[in-house]
């Protein structure tokens, strides 16, 4: 894991760097940079709208005594693609807008189950009921 996540921090940065030249030399210096700031305004405005829906949704839960199990991984899509979205960056906003679409947030918070099911059975995350 810890590999896979030092493999990333190189590739990725790589490859938005090789994005960002390519769009400035096709489109020019001034629209690549607006580009990449409006995909930052426009990322940080529909995390915090949905985020906020979320919130609320999870609020209402609670208070009817209900677990917000998927709310909660729900938020963690949106704040996942919040953030990949202020990434300066063509590669992380299409993942990050893709995480903000509700039905494939859907398929992601799937997947995301999953594996945290997964790591549960092999005992890599522990839980722990209060009485």
């Amino acid at each position: 894991m810890f590999r896979m996540l030092i493999l990333l921090m190189i590739i990725v940065p790589a490859v938005e760097i090789w994005g960002l030249i390519t769009a400035g030399k096709w489109i020019g210096a001034t629209p690549t940079v607006l580009l990449v700031i409006a995909t930052g305004v426009a990322g940080w405005y529909l995390a915090r709208k949905q985020g906020l829906q979320t919130l609320r949704l999870a609020q209402i839960q609670l208070s009817r005594g209900e677990l917000p199990g998927d709310v909660l991984l729900d938020g963690i899509c949106i704040l996942a693609g919040g953030l990949l979205l202020v990434v300066p960056g063509f590669f992380t906003d299409v993942l990050g807008i893709l995480l903000l679409i509700p039905y494939i947030r859907g398929m992601a918070k799937l997947l995301l189950k999953r594996k945290l099911l997964q790591w549960m059975d092999e005992g890599r995350i522990h839980w722990y009921i209060r009485r």
